[in-house]
C-alpha cells in the first residue's frame, strides 16, 4: 500500500501548514517501513521562502514532478495572489485528477476550490478566511478541526493540518498505524494555562 505526498509550496505558504503534515507522513512512513514517501514542488524546483521566513527546497517542478497518490496545500496569506496563479491552479486540477486523496490546510482551500476541486463538497478553512470560502459558493464549516468528503479532505488553520494528516494516516493504514505516528511524535497538545 505505498503511496507518495506531494507536498505543493509557493512563495509565501504558511509553515506549520505543511511542516506539522510533513512530519506526520513521514513519521508514518518510519511506522510503516517506507509505506509512504514525501516530497516537496514548487512552480519551479529551489528555494522557496515561506511566510515567516524559513526557506525551503522544492524537490521538483510542477513541470517534472512525479505522480502522487495524496497531495497537501497549505495555505497562508499568499494564497490570495496564488489564487490567480495559472500554472498553480492547472497544476492543482491536473494532480488533484490523478490522486487517491487531495488535502488542504488553512487557505489551501481557496486554492483548491480556484482548481474545481471542491466542487458540490464541503469544505473548511482558518477561521479568518471562513467568510472568503464561503464567498466563493463552497459549503463551508465553521467550528471543525477537518471536513471529510471521501477523496478531498480540508482543515481549519495552522495546526489542524496534523489533526487532519493523523486521520488520514488512520483511513489508509489503520488506526494502529495513526496511534504509533501519535505516539512517536508525542502529539498530545495540551495548551499552558493562562489563568
Amino acid at each position: 500500500m505505498a503511496k507518495a505526498v506531494a507536498f505543493v509550496l509557493f512563495e509565501g505558504a504558511e509553515e506549520l501548514d505543511f511542516v506539522g503534515p510533513w512530519e506526520v507522513f513521514t513519521m508514518a512512513g518510519m511506522v510503516t517501513r517506507g509505506d509512504i514517501t514525501a516530497f516537496t514542488v514548487a512552480e519551479k524546483a529551489g528555494l522557496v521562502k515561506c511566510a515567516k521566513g524559513l526557506q525551503v527546497v522544492a524537490d521538483y517542478a510542477f513541470d517534472d514532478c512525479p505522480s502522487a497518490e495524496i497531495i497537501l496545500v497549505p495555505g497562508g496569506m499568499a494564497t490570495r495572489v496564488q489564487v490567480d496563479n495559472p500554472a498553480l491552479i492547472a497544476f492543482l486540477a491536473r494532480m488533484d485528477a490523478r490522486a487517491d486523496y487531495t488535502t488542504s490546510v488553512c487557505t489551501g482551500a481557496l486554492l483548491l476550490e480556484r482548481a474545481g476541486v471542491l466542487k458540490g463538497l464541503k469544505a473548511t478553512t482558518h477561521w479568518g478566511a471562513i467568510e472568503e470560502l464561503k464567498a466563493t459558493g463552497t459549503e463551508t464549516l465553521e467550528n471543525t478541526r477537518f471536513v471529510d468528503n471521501g477523496r478531498v479532505i480540508t482543515s481549519s488553520g495552522v495546526s489542524a493540518g496534523i489533526d487532519m494528516s493523523l486521520h488520514v494516516v488512520g483511513k489508509i493504514w489503520g488506526a494502529e498505524v495513526a496511534r504509533a505516528t501519535q505516539k512517536y511524535m508525542e502529539y498530545y497538545p495540551e495548551p499552558p494555562r493562562w489563568d
